[in-house]
């Protein structure tokens, strides 16, 4: 297998508040290799969009990365200036944001906007930034490119402007793009159509892409591999087919569980009791533990470790082998 494009180890990231130290993200460790789909899921709170633009240094004033390291094609990002950190973002790696009427600038015509990376960064004239701007229009779906070029953000529906930030993360050629719940906003035909086009894009263009979201059925179509994060820790990782039809961490099965799938004869949904934890005082021990049915006396005290469980699967979880035995029991997802 090729060199990992984005590799990630024990990342911390802290924010410093009146009421103490809140440990967001915690001990975070992945690989994304070129071409290959990686999903971050869990509940807010969970660290995972920290995690994501901890990634290319954009967090806000008041966190800080205090440990790991993040290297994006060999270049070590968590350590490296601002200055080479802004040369990777836009060209080696790009983000596609959650709300795009935030993300873009209100009195900027969408097409300059598509047009500036290729004219600031990649050193084209005016006039060959503005022919890549239309082409990326085209490829994004958006009609009559010519036309929309000249609108503002806020005469664009909800829709069309995800699409102008696509095409404004794809506009430096990346290798990497990073998708904080970019469908969270819209309604789901309109997020059917986003999804199916970042998967086209993706094949077409043979990008890598990590993909923050809460919503399972959304990481399940975009993602190849899923990382599961439960208070600023990573609990459960490997193959969406795999943790998806057998998760061996008892929060994976909760957040399973309290999906609805339509094959599954289940008449109720199970919710997940009680409450994520405060992250500036977590619990001892696995921080699971006071919403969990399988909690025995060991998972109380000490550092639970991600477990190997063969292949490209590990769970933070000692008792991940009873778990499995009630997801025999009671399969998460439907046969045929």
């Amino acid at each position: 297998m090729s060199e990992p494009l984005l590799r990630v180890r024990d990342l911390r990231v802290e924010f410093q508040l009146a009421r103490g130290t809140l440990r967001a993200v915690d001990g975070v460790s992945f690989d994304v290799h070129p071409g290959e789909s990686l999903g971050l899921v869990g509940e807010s709170g969970s660290g995972k969009t920290v995690a994501l633009r901890a990634l290319v240094g954009l967090l806000p004033r008041t966190a800080r990365i205090t440990g790991g390291t993040v290297e994006i094609d060999g270049v070590d990002v968590s350590s490296a200036s601002e200055a080479r950190r802004r040369e990777l973002r836009g060209t080696t790696v790009s983000m596609i944001f959650q709300e795009p009427m935030t993300a873009l600038n209100p009195v900027m015509r969408v097409g300059e906007q598509i047009a500036e990376t290729p004219l600031v960064r990649l050193g084209q004239s005016r006039r060959e930034a503005k022919q890549r701007a239309l082409e990326l229009m085209r490829l994004v779906g958006i009609p009559d490119p010519t036309r929309r070029a000249e609108a503002y953000p806020h005469e664009l529906s909800g829709g069309m402007r995800q699409r102008v930030m696509i095409a404004i993360a794809l506009s430096g050629n990346p290798r990497l793009i990073l998708c904080d719940e970019p469908t969270t906003a819209l309604d789901v035909t309109i997020q059917d159509q986003i999804l199916k086009l970042l998967q086209q894009l993706q094949r077409e263009l043979d990008v890598a892409l990590v993909f923050v979201s809460h919503d399972l059925a959304v990481v399940a179509q975009t993602s190849r591999r899923v990382a599961v994060m439960y208070a600023g820790q990573i609990v459960e990782q490997g193959a969406v087919a795999d943790v998806f039809r057998e998760p061996r961490h008892p929060y994976t099965l909760g957040l399973m569980r309290s999906v609805p799938d339509f094959d599954a004869v289940r008449e109720t949904l199970t919710a997940i009791p009680g409450a994520p934890p405060d992250l500036a005082s977590p619990p001892r021990g696995c921080r699971f533990h006071p919403r969990c049915q399988f909690v025995q006396t060991d998972c109380l005290e000490g550092e639970i470790p991600l477990i190997e469980l063969g292949g490209d699967c590990a769970a933070r979880c000692l008792h991940h082998d009873q778990v499995a035995l009630d997801v025999r029991r009671e399969p998460v997802i439907a046969d045929g």
